[in-house]
């Protein structure tokens, strides 16, 4: 690409590499200060509920902040190439589908605002002499901006190129105008998804952790259908990662098998809903799916099977990260880094209602070795069981789904 402004002398090369080589120590945190504000300023609310197009546009924004960065650290103020690799393709292929159409101009605004504050207080703290800081801030002010501008053009030429349409994208539309609570009828409903509404439906969401393992779908679509055979199912392409699965009959599904057949599926997750009745039960079911997945994205945990009646008091009290982060570590100190046996001792004594028996024999372990292990847990936990019982088995019940809540908050 053509070079629209001078490169800089060494000692400013020498301080935008450094500047860089420090950004990109802490890569995921940079990313995650950049994608809150620029995904707020899509004004996208479809984007924003699906947790698998959420993490595609954080995966953009760390690949954009990453491509910068490593560019400028391998040849300082030079212009760098916007990056379009294929993961960003089939993410603009996705949103085409779905019709969604997010605001990446106002987003790469928000960005950039957020991008070149840390990047002054990165570089301010530098120790270089003024006359190098001004020229380090006026070179780095025009290759953000121009990079800006270049991967708006990119992205514009992806989507020219991609089209419109998939064969799911009137279903997708469909269903979003029944999550979103549009006013449809029942027979509208079902002409368009060719699937009877009148029924019990219990709601799974499947999604892959990259594009490598996105066959491990079909084959774990095949094995849901095969363990609620004679029910119907519905079936629809949510992303390249995500398919969006509803099992419907008589009576309530069953969909705990599910996780027998992620046992033979790698890379592949699910998510279900508490089952409904009718258009209602649909759309509910498939809102408890979406938010049990969104949690599971949200605190990077690895759980394979999530059903959200199991973990909505953990969905409500993780909705803000830094806030769970907080009250585990509060109620349980020491406790939330100890071996996994002991809070896991704790966890099941509350639940057995305090009782050793029960929880010896829950746990397969001796009525002694369960009195140890309450008890150790009990002394390194800062509230104490008897004291809060509920918040002591809150915070265990978030670390059941997240272990490294705590661990990766510090490191």
């Amino acid at each position: 690409m053509e070079q629209l402004w001078p490169l800089p002398s060494p000692d400013v090369a020498d301080a935008i590499r450094s500047s860089c080589q420090q950004l990109l120590s802490d890569a995921g945190e940079l990313t995650d200060a950049l994608t809150e504000p620029a995904r707020a300023a899509q004004h996208e609310p479809n984007l924003l509920s699906d947790a698998s197009l959420a993490e595609e546009d954080r995966q953009l924004n760390r690949s954009d902040a990453v491509q910068w960065l490593t560019s400028n650290v391998q040849q300082p103020g030079k212009r760098v190439d916007p990056y379009i690799g294929p993961r960003t393709s089939a993410y603009i292929r996705d949103l085409a589908s779905r019709g969604i159409a997010p605001d990446f101009a106002e987003g790469w605004r928000a960005a950039l605002a957020v991008g070149w504050r840390r990047w002054l207080e990165v570089c301010v703290a530098q120790d270089v002499t003024p006359d190098v800081l001004v020229e380090v801030l006026d070179l780095s002010a025009q290759s953000m901006m121009q990079y800006a501008l270049d991967s708006m053009t990119a992205l514009r030429e992806v989507i020219v190129a991609t089209g419109t349409g998939t064969a799911d994208a009137d279903a997708i539309a469909m269903i979003q105008l029944i999550a979103n609570g549009a006013p449809v009828t029942q027979e509208r409903a079902e002409g368009r998804l060719s699937y009877r509404m009148s029924r019990w439906h219990g709601a799974v969401i499947l999604w892959a952790d990259d594009l490598e393992q996105v066959d491990g779908l079909n084959e774990a679509i095949a094995g849901v259908r095969s363990v609620t055979a004679g029910r119907s199912a519905l079936v629809a392409r949510a992303s390249t990662t995500s398919r969006w699965m509803w099992v419907s009959g008589t009576d309530a599904p069953d969909l705990h098998q599910v996780e027998r057949v992620l046992a033979n599926v790698e890379g592949v997750h699910a998510a279900v809903g508490r089952s409904g009745q009718g258009l209602e039960g649909f759309r509910s079911s498939h809102l408890d799916a979406l938010a049990a997945q969104a949690m599971v994205v949200r605190l990077g945990s690895d759980r394979r099977f999530t059903d959200y009646a199991d973990v909505e008091l953990i969905d409500t009290l993780t909705r803000d990260r830094a806030s769970a982060q907080r009250f585990v570590t509060m109620t349980l100190g020491p406790l939330a880094e100890a071996d996994e046996e002991l809070r896991q001792a704790l966890l099941t004594y509350v639940q057995c209602g305090f009782n050793t028996t029960r929880t010896a024999a829950k746990l397969y372990a001796h009525r002694n070795t369960v009195e140890r292990r309450v008890s150790r847990a009990n002394e390194l936990s800062v509230v104490k069981v008897e004291d809060n019982p509920t918040h002591v088995a809150a915070a265990l019940l978030v670390l059941e789904v997240a272990p490294d809540l705590v661990s990766t908050s510090t490191t």
